[in-house]
């Protein structure tokens, strides 16, 4: 059982949801693979933005992916041409 959750909120125009789920697809199984602490990924779509919940072991393994180069060089760079402004990033953990 997840005990964070790591919330990106991407504000998009319409059209480029199918670049984000692209994307999400393509980091999904690497995230699950090989991010220390990984146990699941989410893609939620909306008309006006999309959510991507990461789902932790801990509170610090969250904090330590949101600090790799993964996800700030690989996935956020892939993502940018896609999204309106930079994402809203929010780390939870469960009580």
């Amino acid at each position: 059982m997840a005990k964070a959750y790591l919330d990106i909120r991407l504000t998009i125009e319409g059209i480029d949801r199918a670049g984000i789920s692209a994307v999400y697809n393509l980091y999904k199984e690497p995230f699950l693979r090989n991010v220390k602490g990984a146990l699941t990924n989410e893609l939620l779509v909306h008309v006006e933005d999309i959510r991507i919940f990461h789902g932790f072991r801990s509170m610090e393994d969250a904090q330590s992916y949101l600090l790799s180069k993964f996800f700030n060089t690989d996935f956020i760079t892939s993502l940018k041409p896609y999204i309106i402004g930079n994402p809203n990033v929010k780390i939870y953990e469960v009580a």
